[in-house]
């Protein structure tokens, strides 16, 4: 009998690496790697390096398209297409689970509950065990209205069609009030039309009412209303009609169209959406137009009377999800039913998931769009930690955001947890705690953009230290102590702060220095800020709300600084401005100014080919035939932010507000970028510090950061702290919610809210200069900033 050597693998095994060969997504340099299966191989480098061009542009993106093929064509026509990343070979590939830190659920109705499928639970288990019993379990839904009728139906049996009388009645537990809402709203008519005018003067006030637009046709041409009157000399039958006469069919030039009352319009289009996820300029309208209110009859809950009503032990369901989800755990181990056992064991689970992650601070009735992009990440990781699956590869985009160093122990633990059971784990990250546990790193750079794409590095945390690449010499970084603080020029007074868990705080937040709010992620840090700051102080500030914009947007476009180098060619040229945007009249008319020019085929995943007319500089010919200082509109948009501060110092092309605009963008250390780079194209740190580089531009005396150092890498941390420091020597006054221990170490004040999360936080653990909270060492924040710097 021949004998077996450990070399004589069976072939099924020798599948252990996903092989990525020639990938040129975005800036990647035609790249190979070869990443271990069921290991944690974490990737690292600058913002803009390339990271996520690899993971989840390349492997994770083509994952999911092979994925979606294994449907039938019938199928894969209901889902979005998704085109083949541009890479050689791809081998070696297992189903991805994406868990990144897009933020959840635009739609009011969201919430944690209802995202993580615990509220479905939580109905079954009241249909079961509530008393009085409802019935079904959409009888306790807040998404389902009670509804009844009856009348005749036409049956036809045997060739003959009869008439029989037919009732039905549905029982749901929405609120009739506030339509399932928990708030309900009341619109001024003043903000949304002006009665002075007429419809074709533009009495509609709304975002996207112009007078000649069709949303404004549809009311003037109607038929219901006269056009040319202003709107106080309605009737009172035209001004019913004009406000809530119910959904008409009307023909508007041929075209059959639905008339609708301006309120019901207005709240289909702006109340249906959750605000967070509005554009500003939208939100600014619905924050002037609308007062929104607590539902007096079901009190915020959304359910209606039946659903309260129904309890077991005393807990009705709006209770229930109004728990903090770490008490409700408590509340659900607690029953004892064994004819709900199962669903018990699976509720109790996903709860107990929930103060696994960290999370258990949060309740089942807490709007999903409120969430921060670190909470919805770790709320999206809820089904899978009990998953039995194995061999997937699951794909984190930076899970430690938002998290407190006490908090990051427990995220290693989980990631390490998913690893142990079988399954690949690419993480995206900077944290050097979370790269500490890597099975393999790899170090994608040198630089950002044009300046990254390569792979710098590939093996293990110790190898990485003594690599001598820019994250390997940063790895060990420690920011020291301040030795002396600056002395606050006054203070900013917050007095009895009760927003969400607060607990009637008391605090002074010294002006003139660089204070840090720190704490454990769900303690109240932002509470105490964002909702308890008074409306009078002079505050600009910049939080983790994403960049709203399409692939034709830019750098140029989003701060403003498009628009002072149209006027400069358009002045030079003695031609209009509008030339000078490819969103309007310079537009190429071939590709209408997008570069490209995108093919559907149906099914297959539709193919974007650079413009041949324009050659994708997006503008007509005739435009780029106007110079400015010798070079045209294209030339210029093509340049990097370090350049183009150069450009616009002197000479003919010296444009003053432009150059202010780039030195802000230089100095948040987007030199790299170019000026006309689409927004779609950025990482997660890049559009943080360009929300940065655009607010400081603001006027105001107190600048408040949320948790600026998010996506940025270990090197970049000290320009950013360099940054600070410039605005607070400039004199003003920089207010951070941080949990990152540089930046608390940079500090001139330190106020640590806390001890815990939720109903366990609240209040105000620590006051005092970095120094002194390492030398008290009794909160967690003090622990974890004495272990950073070694005391």
């Amino acid at each position: 009998m021949p004998t077996t050597t450990t070399t004589d693998r069976h072939p099924a095994d020798l599948h252990d690496v996903i092989r990525v060969q020639g990938a040129r997504e975005n800036n990647l340099r035609d790249i190979d790697v070869e990443i271990p299966k069921r290991r944690l191989t974490v990737f690292t480098g600058v913002s803009g390096s390339g990271k996520s061009s690899l993971v989840f542009g390349t492997i994770a993106a083509e994952s999911q398209r092979m994925i979606n093929e294994t449907y039938s064509a019938f199928v894969q026509g209901f889902m979005p297409s998704l085109g083949r990343p541009d890479v050689d070979v791809l081998e070696g590939l297992t189903t991805a689970i994406i868990v990144d830190q897009e933020r959840m659920g635009a739609n009011v109705r969201s919430t944690v509950g209802t995202a993580t499928d615990a509220n479905a639970m939580l109905r079954i288990l009241f249909s079961r065990l509530g008393e009085p019993s409802l019935g079904s379990p959409q009888a306790y839904s807040f998404n389902v209205a009670s509804a009844h009728g009856a009348g005749a139906v036409t049956v036809e049996r045997g060739g003959e069609s009869k008439a029989v009388r037919a009732s039905f009645r549905v029982l749901g537990g929405m609120c009739p009030r506030c339509e399932g809402m928990g708030h309900v709203t009341d619109i001024d008519l003043a903000q949304i039309f002006d009665e002075s005018k007429s419809l074709v003067e533009g009495a509609i006030t709304v975002p996207g009412y112009t007078a000649d637009g069709w949303m404004v046709r549809i009311f003037s041409e109607s038929g219901f209303l006269p056009p040319e009157k202003p709107i106080r000399d309605f009737t009172a039958a035209e001004r019913k009609d004009f406000l809530y006469k119910e959904p008409t069919k009307v023909k508007l030039a041929g075209v059959n169209m639905t008339y609708e009352g301006l309120v019901p319009k207005v709240q289909k289009s702006f109340l249906s959406k959750d605000r967070e996820a509005m554009q500003p300029h939208i939100r600014a309208f619905v924050d002037r137009a609308v007062a929104f209110a607590v539902c007096p009859d079901c009190a915020g809950t959304r359910l209606n009377e039946g659903a309260r009503s129904s309890k077991i032990g005393g807990v009705s369901i709006a209770d229930a999800c109004a728990m903090q989800i770490s008490d409700l755990a408590v509340w659900v181990r607690g029953l004892d039913a064994p004819s709900a056992g199962p669903l018990l064991e699976k509720l109790s689970q996903t709860l107990d998931s929930f103060v696994q992650i960290g999370l258990g601070y949060l309740s089942l009735d807490r709007p999903a769009g409120t969430l921060s992009g670190g909470e919805a990440q770790r709320t999206k990781m809820i089904r899978h930690l009990g998953s039995s699956l194995t061999d997937v590869t699951y794909v984190f985009d930076e899970p430690t955001v938002g998290l407190h160093p006490h908090d990051i122990e427990r995220m290693n633990a989980l990631l390490l947890q998913l690893r142990d059971k079988g399954n690949t784990v690419l993480v995206v990250e900077h944290k050097p705690e979370t790269i500490a546990i890597a099975d393999r790193v790899v170090d994608i750079g040198p630089g950002a953009g044009t300046a990254g794409g390569t792979i710098c590095f590939e093996g293990t945390v110790d190898e990485l230290r003594g690599s001598g690449t820019l994250t390997g010499r940063h790895l060990e970084d420690r920011t020291a102590l301040k030795e002396r603080a600056r002395e606050p020029r006054g203070v900013l007074e917050i007095r009895g702060a009760t927003a969400n868990n607060l607990r009637n705080v008391d605090v002074d937040v010294p002006l003139g220095v660089l204070a840090v709010i720190t704490g454990v992620a769900g303690s109240g840090k932002s509470s105490l800020i964002h909702g308890s700051v008074p409306a009078s102080a002079d505050v600009v500030s910049i939080d983790q709300g994403a960049i709203k914009g399409s692939r034709r947007s830019n750098p140029a476009t989003y701060t403003g600084l498009l628009e002072p180098i149209r006027k400069a060619f358009a002045k030079v040229n003695g031609v209009k401005p509008a030339l000078f945007s490819a969103n309007s009249e310079g537009a190429c008319p071939a590709c209408n100014g997008a570069g490209v020019i995108y093919s559907d085929l149906g099914i297959m995943a539709g193919v974007a080919t650079v413009c041949d007319v324009c050659e994708g500089r997006r503008f007509d010919a005739s435009v780029l035939e106007y110079r400015l200082d010798g070079r045209d509109i294209s030339e210029v948009l093509a340049m990097p932010v370090s350049e183009a501060v150069e450009f616009f110092a002197e000479g003919e092309s010296h444009i003053p507000a432009a150059h202010a605009i780039l030195t802000r963008l230089d100095d948040v250390g987007l030199g790299y970028l170019t000026i006309g780079q689409p927004l779609t194209t950025l990482s997660g740190g890049e559009r943080q510090r360009l929300k940065l580089a655009t607010r400081m531009g603001d006027a105001g005396g107190i600048y408040v950061l949320d948790e600026p150092t998010t996506g940025l890498h270990l090197a970049d941390v000290e320009q950013l702290l360099r940054l600070l420091d410039r605005l607070v020597d400039s004199g003003k006054s920089v207010i951070v919610i941080e949990h990152h221990q540089a930046v608390m170490a940079h500090a001139d004040w330190i106020i640590d809210v806390g001890p815990g999360a939720g109903h366990d936080g609240g209040r105000i653990v620590f006051e005092g200069t970095p120094a002194q909270l390492v030398a008290d060492a009794t909160t967690l924040t003090g622990q974890h900033l004495a272990a950073y710097v070694g005391r």
